[in-house]
């Protein structure tokens, strides 16, 4: 069922029949607004890709007027739960009031050596976030988010890469009563919509802060003057047998986004792979370039940790922004049974810090968010939107900046 707020609402069904299942979760979030949508987003899960076309279509004649934007996916969220690999739909719908909501589609184009991105709304002054869902296999999403700060500035960018059952070639886009099979879509937000993001790496810091003073590439050569290998076997040394554990079975590593801090704590780092290691080299192979100078700290990720920093961000985020009123979710699939043994852990989080808001969303196939004020796609990542009643505080505190807020 729905839950009711004045401006934000949430839908889900589960069934075989997704066209009835579309139809239930749009009535249900639509029934929870006090006045018209303004926005609607939604999210199928279905194991045939036409199925999921068709209930596409029917959501997206359901609100007529309102701006409609939504993917398929192999797991939705929405009335307080998650739902995996069953066929569900989840749906949100919005009143942003005085604020406004305009649909963009985004296609890739080769021009000589390089691609090029279309679709892209211009930057408004009072463009405040923008929403984006993204196919994975046609989508060079990586560099467009890396580089979106050179079209949005310091725009929050917010969403997640859909996905499909079949995998490639079974994700399917809907915007602007329009269905496609690859590229992505978003929606941008401008005048008065109060919103902030929070994104939850769920990551565990082991080990000092480091600076690194070799590298070349991805491989990080040296870290405070000696190899890096041999750095991280010191670390591991120190570490009991647990935590030796999650390091053998996916060791992270975290960047320091703010040089000048004085220390680096929760939501400072963006959390990057450890792909192996070279041992001639005494190097470590990293899932990002690394530069002399910056800092880095090696985590690692279980169920604990990630549980500890999703609630400690959203605490962090109620005490700054106050009441809130709906958000969007967009939580990895590696994460839910995966990780924590239950779909519900993310949406039972929020639910447990914000309260009883609208709020929906999908297990993405990675999620986009920023970290320190800077866009980035992420893994095993809790990615938030959220919209709250009292204007944005200013941005004075660790806490305020750890959750990004604009």
């Amino acid at each position: 069922m729905a839950v009711l707020t004045s401006r934000f609402s949430d839908g889900l069904a589960v069934g075989s029949d997704l066209v009835v299942a579309a139809e239930t979760a749009v009535r249900q979030a639509l029934a929870g607004l006090s006045g018209p949508p303004d926005l609607l987003c939604f999210f199928i899960c279905g194991d045939d890709p036409d199925d999921v076309a068709r209930a596409g279509l029917r959501a997206m004649r359901m609100a007529p007027g309102a701006q409609v934007i939504g993917c398929s996916a192999t797991g939705v969220i929405g009335d307080g739960q998650g739902v995996e690999l069953t066929p569900a739909v989840s749906a949100w719908a919005a009143s942003l009031g005085a604020g406004r909501a305009t649909a963009f589609v985004l296609e890739t184009l080769r021009m000589e050596d390089r691609f090029v991105i279309i679709g892209l709304p211009d930057r408004g002054p009072d463009d405040q976030a923008a929403i984006l869902f993204a196919d994975p296999y046609t989508f060079p999403t990586d560099a467009f988010v890396e580089h979106s700060s050179d079209v949005l500035g310091d725009l929050p960018l917010v969403g997640g890469l859909a996905n499909g059952m079949r995998g490639q070639g079974s994700v399917r886009l809907f915007a602007d009563g329009e269905m496609y099979t690859e590229g992505a879509i978003g929606v941008m937000l401008s005048g008065p919509v109060n919103v902030g993001t929070v994104v939850s790496q769920g990551c565990r810091p082991i080990g000092p802060t480091m600076v690194v003073t070799r590298s070349e590439d991805n491989l990080l050569l040296e870290l405070a003057g000696q190899p890096a290998l041999a750095r991280l076997e010191d670390i591991v040394s120190d570490l009991d047998e647990d935590d030796r554990e999650l390091v053998a079975s996916g060791l992270q590593i975290g960047v320091a986004m703010d040089e000048y801090a004085e220390s680096h704590e929760r939501g400072d780092f963006l959390i990057r792979g450890i792909l192996g290691i070279d041992p001639e080299r005494e190097a470590v192979a990293v899932g990002d370039v690394l530069d002399v100078g910056q800092s880095v700290r090696f985590q690692v990720r279980d169920a604990a940790a990630a549980d500890e920093d999703l609630y400690a961000l959203l605490d962090a985020h109620v005490e700054q922004r106050g009441r809130i009123d709906g958000a969007l979710l967009f939580s990895c699939n590696g994460r839910g049974s995966a990780m924590f043994g239950s779909s519900d852990h993310d949406a039972l989080a929020v639910q447990d810090t914000l309260g009883p808001i609208g709020m929906a969303g999908f297990f993405a196939a990675g999620e986009v968010g920023p970290v320190a004020g800077h866009n980035h796609v992420h893994g095993f990542s809790a990615a938030l939107l959220v919209f709250s009643t009292a204007p944005p505080a200013p941005a004075t505190s660790r806490s305020q900046r750890t959750t990004h807020s604009t």
